[in-house]
C-alpha cells in the first residue's frame, strides 16, 4: 500500500475517533428526556387545534435537541475537575461524565464553544418561532428559561448544580418546560391540562437528577460542589428521593382526576411496578454498593422515560 493509501485510513480513523467522541459528549439517550416531554405537549395540542404545524414542531424539537446540547457541553467543561475525581472513586455508569475531556479525545475549550454555538442556534430558532411562524409573544421567553435554566446548571458564574436549586431547575426544565412550550406554540395558550400532566414528569425526573448525584458524591464534595446531596448527606436525600417518589403516585393520579387518559394509568402500571422496587432500595441503602446504585439510577431513568410515553400514548391513542 502506498504512502497516500496509508494516510487516508489513518484520517478516516481519527475522524471516526473524533465523530465517537462528540457522540458521547453529546449525551444522545438522554435526549429522550427532554424530547419526550416535548412531543407530549405536542400529542396534547393535537387533540385541542384544528391541525399540527409540523414545521413549527420541528423547529421545536430541533431548538430543545440545541439547549440539551449547550447544557450536557458546558456540564463537560465546567465540571471537567470533578469528573476527572470521580474516576479515580470508582467510575459508574452515571458517575464522572463521559470521560471524553479526560481522555484528550476533544480538546477542552472546543466543548465550551460548541456549547455557546448551540445556545445561539437555539435563539436564532426562538426568533424564527416567535417572528416568521408566529407563535406567541412568550415563545423566546419559554426558550430563554431552558437555555438560562440549563446551561448554567454547570457554568459559571450562576453554576445552579453548586447552589442547591439544580434539582428543583432540572425537574422544571424538563417536566413542566418542554410539555408548556410545545403546547403553546402549537395553540397559542397553556391548558391547565399541561401543569397536571407535567406534575409526575417533574417529580420523576428531579429524582433521575438527584440519584445520578450519589456515584459524584466524593468527587464534588472535594471541588465544593453544593449540590443537595453533598449539602445534606446520602442517608437524609435517600429519604427525599423515597418521599418524591412516592409523591409521584398521587401527581399521576391528580393528572387522571383532571382528565386525562385512563388508559394512560393502565399502561403507566408497569413502571409503577419498577417505581415501587427502586423505592424499597433506596429505603434500605442499597445505594452504598456502586453496583446497585448504578441498576437504580437505571432504574429511575426508565420510570420518568415511562411516566412521559405512558401519557404520549394515552393521549395519542385513546
Amino acid at each position: 500500500m502506498n504512502s497516500s493509501g496509508i494516510l487516508s485510513k489513518t484520517a478516516l480513523r481519527i475522524c471516526a475517533s473524533k465523530l465517537k467522541a462528540w457522540l458521547a459528549v453529546s449525551r444522545l439517550p438522554f435526549h429522550t428526556v427532554g424530547v419526550f416531554p416535548f412531543v407530549l405537549g405536542a400529542v396534547m395540542a393535537s387533540q385541542e387545534a384544528t391541525s399540527v404545524n409540523w414545521a413549527i414542531l420541528g423547529w421545536g424539537i430541533g431548538a430543545v435537541v440545541l439547549i440539551m446540547l449547550a447544557t450536557y457541553y458546558s456540564g463537560e467543561y465546567f465540571d471537567y475537575e470533578a469528573d476527572c475525581l470521580a474516576s479515580q472513586f470508582g467510575k459508574g455508569k452515571f458517575s464522572g461524565g463521559s470521560q471524553v475531556l479526560q481522555a484528550g479525545t476533544i480538546p477542552k475549550g472546543h466543548v465550551f464553544k460548541a456549547a455557546i454555538v448551540c445556545l445561539l442556534l437555539a435563539g436564532v430558532v426562538g426568533v424564527l418561532l416567535q417572528f416568521y411562524y408566529h407563535t406567541g409573544p412568550f415563545t423566546i421567553l419559554l426558550g430563554a428559561c431552558g437555555m438560562f435554566a440549563g446551561f448554567f446548571y454547570a457554568a459559571k458564574p450562576l453554576q445552579w448544580a453548586h447552589r442547591g436549586i439544580g434539582e428543583i431547575l432540572i425537574g422544571f426544565s424538563y417536566g413542566w418546560l418542554p410539555v408548556a412550550a410545545a403546547f403553546y406554540i402549537l395553540t397559542g395558550e397553556i391548558s391547565s391540562m399541561v401543569h397536571w400532566v407535567a406534575l409526575p414528569i417533574a417529580l420523576t425526573i428531579f429524582n433521575v437528577i438527584l440519584i445520578n448525584e450519589f456515584p459524584d458524591y466524593e468527587a464534588d464534595k472535594v471541588v465544593g460542589k453544593k449540590n443537595l446531596v453533598v449539602r445534606f448527606g446520602k442517608e437524609k436525600m435517600g429519604i427525599l428521593y423515597v418521599l418524591t417518589g412516592i409523591a409521584t403516585i398521587p401527581g399521576y393520579a391528580l393528572s387522571l382526576a383532571a382528565g386525562a387518559p385512563i388508559a394512560a394509568a393502565l399502561l403507566f402500571l408497569p413502571f409503577l411496578f419498577i417505581l415501587t422496587i427502586t423505592l424499597v432500595q433506596v429505603a434500605r441503602g442499597d445505594y452504598a454498593d456502586m453496583e446497585k446504585l448504578d441498576g437504580i439510577c437505571t432504574r429511575t431513568m426508565i420510570v420518568n422515560l415511562g411516566t412521559t410515553q405512558s401519557f404520549v400514548l394515552g393521549f395519542g391513542f385513546w
